[in-house]
Formats: structure tokens, C-alpha cells, sequence
């Protein structure tokens, strides 16, 4: 069964390649949901113009990206990327009979957590979302917005206690970050680590003081 993944219109379009490449790199099948939204961040962020024709070409593209925005940084392998449209409310993640392990919103926009916090399905990624919380299935949000209103955050504790994990994109430097891709792939392990599924994104810490420094 695969993870859903959906990319909404918030900043943060390295955060979804990160937990792209590492669900791939785990052998997880991947079924991806772009926003209409975040083509246009994408477009801003990398260059990448995301067209649907093209979408294999174009991912790969994006995918192969480092977070500093250097091409050629990574050797992607998209076998197991399936693409819905977002537009295509009749796609198998808007059916609670498709069988998906859950579903990971990265980054997820204030806009993406209110639709989802009130059930709406204005596009595929809402429908999905909201098809993953009625069917139980493990939801994690990466919200990438500061600051939070009073609104959003009562949309967030809305989304917790529906079963969802919110994960904020907020990097650490314990782990010993020497590089943007580390501050990246830190977001991207965590929300990986909601998920349960395992990788090496970043070093765990393991209790000793200086650990971070260490690295550097």
C-alpha cells in the first residue's frame, strides 16, 4: 500500500522532495498530490514549471534538487511514484475503500490546515486528507506558517484531536547541521518519524551534551 503524499502552497517545497526521496529510498510506493497552489511556490522556489503531461520529467527534475537549489544534487528513482491530479475529486485517495497506509501533507499551508480542519474537499489533497482521518489512518501535517494566529492554532488542536500529527517545520541544530540540506532533512525525518517509517535523515540524539558540535 502506498503513502499518500500531498504538497500544498506553502513555502517549503524542499521539505516535500526530502520526504519524497526518503519514502522512496525505504522502498515505500508514494501516490503524490500537488496542489494548484504549490505549483506556483515550486515555480518560485526551483524554476520548475510542474505540468501534468510532464509530471514524471518535472519531479524527477524537482527531486534531484538540493535544498540550495544546485540540479544533479540527487539520483532520484520514481518506480513507485504514482501522480493524481488535483483537480480529480473521482482519484483513488478520495475513497475510503483505496487502500493507502496514510497520508503526509508537506508542507501544509494555513489554508490546507483550515480546509482540512473543517472537512472540506474543495481539491484532491482536502478530499484525501479528510478520507484519511474518517478511515483512521495515520495523517501527518507539516505546517510551515509563522507566526499562528489564534485561528490556525485552534485548527491545529481541531486536527489533533481528530488523530492527526502536527509536525511544525521547524528545524534543530542538535543533530550537528553544517549545511541547509541538513536543517531540511531534519523537518523531513520527523515528520517520517510520525509516520513510522524508518531512515537516516538526521542524527538522533543519543543523551551525550556536544553531540551537535561534534559533527561540525
Amino acid at each position: 500500500m502506498p503513502w499518500i503524499v500531498g504538497v500544498s502552497g506553502a513555502s517549503g517545497t524542499p521539505y516535500a522532495a526530502a520526504v519524497l526521496r526518503a519514502l522512496l529510498a525505504a522502498g515505500e510506493d508514494v501516490d503524490l498530490v500537488v496542489s494548484r497552489a504549490s505549483r506556483l511556490t515550486l515555480l518560485d522556489e526551483t524554476g520548475i514549471s510542474f505540468r501534468d503531461a510532464h509530471w514524471r520529467e518535472d519531479l524527477r527534475d524537482w527531486l534531484a534538487r538540493g535544498a540550495d537549489g544546485k540540479p544533479d544534487t540527487f539520483a532520484p528513482d520514481l518506480g513507485g511514484v504514482r501522480y493524481w491530479n488535483a483537480g480529480d475529486l473521482a482519484a483513488g485517495p478520495s475513497s475510503g475503500s483505496y487502500p493507502v497506509k496514510g497520508m503526509l501533507i508537506v508542507p501544509a499551508s494555513t489554508a490546507c490546515v483550515a480546509g482540512v480542519a473543517l472537512g472540506l474537499s474543495k481539491d484532491l489533497l482536502q478530499r484525501a486528507a479528510s478520507v484519511t482521518l474518517k478511515e483512521r489512518r495515520p495523517l501527518v501535517v507539516a505546517v510551515r506558517e509563522t507566526p499562528l494566529n489564534g485561528q490556525t492554532l485552534r485548527q491545529l488542536v481541531a486536527l489533533d484531536e481528530a488523530g492527526a500529527s502536527v509536525v511544525p517545520a521547524s528545524p534543530a541544530f542538535y543533530a550537528g547541521a553544517t549545511h541547509i540540506q541538513d536543517l531540511v532533512d531534519f523537518v523531513a525525518g520527523r515528520v517520517l518519524d510520525a509516520a513510522g517509517v524508518g531512515h537516516g535523515l538526521y542524527r538522533r540524539w543519543k543523551g551525550e551534551l556536544g553531540g551537535g558540535a561534534q559533527g561540525k
